[in-house]
């Protein structure tokens, strides 16, 4: 691969050739898939946070922060994406695990207490609201990621988890109190 051109392709992205970003994508978007498969060890994955960074070059003018030879930098900014797609993941994971250890807990209270388990659980979720409820229906009902739950719902992906959070502790709250 030559590496030779990158400072006059820099140059000509800063003063926001189009074409010069088409050529950027096509000299290192492979190289950065197979990066970031390395990290994800999922293909679709990999693609996507591939294709979500050449975005943002374009359209947060990332480009803008290059400086001279930027073959050291992309992999370096794919790396940190992939550290961080995982640190999601990783934080998914906990909030599903919570949420299981929540409906185990309640579920061993509410069959010596109340048969009604699920009703009151679906009392307890109808009673939330609107943000919340939908946050917890859309993960744990429905099965959405994260992402695609936020976008449906037309916030961020860090309002959505706030909501979620929330949402989870208002239930385990009135899944203590019932049972």
């Amino acid at each position: 691969m030559d590496h030779s051109s990158d400072i006059p392709l820099v140059q000509r992205l800063k003063e926001g050739d189009a074409a010069a970003y088409d050529a950027l994508f096509m000299k290192y978007h492979k190289m950065l898939c197979v990066n970031a498969y390395w990290f994800l060890r999922n293909e679709a994955e990999a693609n996507d946070l591939v294709q979500t960074f050449f975005l943002d070059i374009w359209d947060k003018k990332l480009y803008l922060q290059f400086n001279g030879d930027i073959r050291g930098y992309l992999p370096q900014a794919i790396k940190n994406r992939c550290l961080t797609h995982h640190k999601k993941q990783k934080a998914e994971r906990e909030n599903k695990a919570a949420f299981t250890q929540l409906q185990e807990e309640t579920c061993i209270v509410s069959h010596e207490t109340s048969p009604d388990y699920y009703k009151q659980v679906l009392s307890a979720i109808n009673e939330m609201a609107t943000q919340k409820r939908s946050a917890i229906q859309m993960v744990y009902i429905h099965g959405k990621r994260y992402q695609e739950a936020a976008d449906e719902m037309g916030i961020s992906i860090n309002s959505f988890k706030t909501h979620l959070k929330r949402g989870l502790k208002v239930l385990r709250h009135a899944m203590v109190n019932k049972g």
